[in-house]
């Protein structure tokens, strides 16, 4: 091989390498707390309100013990956690409004930006955004739903979980 070649693949593989240290010392420096981890968006490809239906698991992603939320009133709540610059959070944002017109007085819907209150991301234990949490009218949390979700799949999931 002629020199100049080989000192570009010599050159390559130390930028490499370097980059290789360099990843491994800032995920030693995430996991250790030094810096919280990014909040990850769910792609909204293909998904609309009219047709958006996702797998509801309770109790899924449930990694850290969340105080539930303290209420006046005794109502289920729906805590949507996402962000104003996500787009399936934007998608949702006129959903959790209509929901909280609607339901005002039987049920609390609230939205948290995690991207501003990024300890709220670590607080209800989240990994992708957006994430909503239903609760029963006693404050406890009966299901997560991460991603986009209609206005018919939120209330199916209340009425799935007692509340009518």
């Amino acid at each position: 091989m002629k020199t100049p070649v080989k000192l570009l693949i010599v050159a390559a593989l130390a930028v490499a390498v370097i980059a290789a240290v360099a990843l491994k010392k800032n995920k030693a420096q995430t996991d250790s707390g030094a810096t919280p981890a990014p909040v990850a968006i769910q792609s909204a490809a293909g998904t609309d309100q009219t047709n958006a239906r996702a797998a509801i698991s309770p109790g899924s992603n449930t990694t850290t013990a969340a105080a539930p939320p303290v209420a006046a009133a005794k109502l289920p709540k729906l805590l949507d956690l996402g962000a104003d610059k996500c787009i399936p959070c934007k998608m949702m944002a006129p959903i959790l409004e209509e929901l909280k017109r609607e339901y005002a007085g039987s049920l609390e819907v609230e939205f948290i930006d995690v991207w501003k209150n990024p300890d709220a991301g670590q607080r209800y234990g989240i990994q992708m955004i957006p994430t909503q949490i239903f609760y029963d009218a006693e404050g406890r949390e009966r299901a997560r739903h991460v991603g986009f979700i209609g206005k018919d799949d939120i209330l199916a999931k209340f009425r799935e979980l007692g509340w009518s």
